[in-house]
C-alpha cells in the first residue's frame, strides 16, 4: 500500500504536543478500556498518519483542537489518493472519532469534527446466483423416493418459485397456501406480510409433500401447522434448510457458496433477465426501497445490451 504523501516527516520537538496528545489517548485506551495491543497498534498507526499529514513546511504541526472538520476532509482526500481501501479510511475515521471524544473529556477539545464526517460509503458486492441450468440440476437433485425428499424437492422449489426469504419459508403454515389462486401470504421483515405467486412445479411438490407430512402431537393444528417439518414432525429451523442445501451441493457439484438466499437471489436475477419490471420484482421480494432491488439490474446488463441492439435504430 502506498503510504499518504507529505512534504515533510515533523521532528519531534515540532509536534511533541500532538504527540503528548495521542500518547495520552493511547494510556486511556489501555488502561481504562484494557485495549488489546492489537487495537493499540492500530490506533497508533491511524493517529501517527493524522500527525504526519497535518506537518507543516516548516516542520511545525498544529494543535489538534483547531483542526476543523474541512481539513479531516482533505486528510481523508489524501488517504483515499494514496490508495488506501474504504474499510481503512473508515477506521482511521473511527479512530480520529475517539481520539477527538477523549480529547473533549479531557477538556482540550471543545468539538469533534471527526463525528461530521460520513464514512466512505462501501460498495456493493453483487449477489451470488445460479443460472436456469444450475437451478435445474439443484431442484433435481433430491429423491422423491424418500418422504423427506420429497420435502426437501418442496423446500427447494418453493424459496426459487416464491424468491423467500428462509426465514418465511420455515414460518409458512398451512393457512398461508392457496392451492387454487396459487400463492402464498409470507410474513416478511417487521412482521410486514405479502402475497407470492406459486409456480406450477413448486405447487405440485408442496401437494405432494403434505400428503406424506406427519406432524407432532405439540404442533398446532388447522391454519396454524407448519406447513416445513423435520423428522419428528416440529417446525424446521433456517439452520436446519442450510444444512440440507449444503448436503445437495456436495451431490451436484455446485457452487459451495450457495445459500439458501441465492435462490432468492437466482429468482430476482431470472425475472430481470426475462423482462420483468424491476418494481415488480421490489414487490415479489418485498423490498420496502426499489434500491435495494436495483443491484439485481447489475447482473442483467448482458440482455440489456442485447435488447438495446435489437430495437435502436443507430446501435448497430
Amino acid at each position: 500500500m502506498t503510504s499518504i504523501p507529505i512534504q515533510l516527516i515533523p521532528t519531534p520537538e515540532a509536534y511533541l504536543y500532538m504527540r503528548s496528545k495521542i500518547a495520552q489517548f493511547l494510556k486511556h485506551l489501555q488502561i481504562e478500556r484494557n485495549a488489546s495491543p492489537h487495537t493499540l497498534k492500530g490506533y497508533r498507526e491511524d493517529l501517527q498518519a493524522f500527525a504526519e499529514y497535518f506537518a507543516e513546511e516548516d516542520g511545525s504541526t498544529p494543535e489538534p483542537e483547531s483542526i476543523a472538520a474541512v481539513e479531516l476532509r482533505g486528510f481523508l482526500s489524501a488517504l483515499h489518493d494514496a490508495g488506501y481501501a474504504k474499510t481503512s479510511i473508515a477506521r482511521k475515521l473511527a479512530s480520529l472519532r475517539s481520539f477527538y471524544r477523549f480529547g473533549q473529556r479531557d477538556g482540550w477539545a471543545d468539538s469533534n469534527p471527526a463525528r461530521a464526517l460520513r464514512n466512505p460509503r462501501k460498495g456493493r458486492k453483487l449477489p451470488h446466483f445460479l443460472s436456469s441450468e444450475e437451478i435445474g440440476k439443484l431442484l433435481a437433485a433430491p429423491s422423491t423416493e424418500k418422504k423427506l425428499g420429497v420435502r426437501d424437492c418442496a423446500i427447494l422449489e418453493t424459496l426459487y418459485s416464491a424468491g423467500l426469504r428462509v426465514s418465511e419459508l420455515v414460518g409458512l403454515n398451512d393457512g398461508d397456501l392457496d392451492f387454487s389462486q396459487g400463492i402464498l401470504r409470507v410474513r416478511g421483515k417487521g412482521r410486514k406480510e405479502r402475497l407470492a405467486p406459486l409456480g406450477s412445479f413448486a405447487t405440485r411438490a408442496l401437494e405432494k409433500w403434505l400428503k406424506v407430512r406427519e406432524l407432532s402431537p405439540k404442533e398446532a393444528t388447522g391454519r396454524g401447522a407448519p406447513v416445513f417439518v423435520n423428522r419428528f414432525g416440529t417446525r424446521l429451523t433456517t439452520r436446519s434448510v442450510g444444512r440440507m442445501l449444503e448436503k445437495y451441493l456436495q451431490e451436484t457439484g455446485l457452487d459451495s457458496r450457495t445459500s439458501p438466499h441465492t435462490l432468492r437471489h437466482s429468482f430476482a436475477t431470472h425475472l430481470l433477465d426475462r423482462g420483468a419490471d424491476i418494481r415488480s420484482v421490489q414487490e415479489l421480494l418485498g423490498h420496502k426501497s426499489l434500491v435495494t432491488t436495483q443491484i439485481y439490474t447489475h447482473l442483467s446488463t448482458a440482455n440489456l445490451r442485447e435488447a438495446y441492439e435489437k430495437a435502436h435504430p443507430r446501435a448497430g
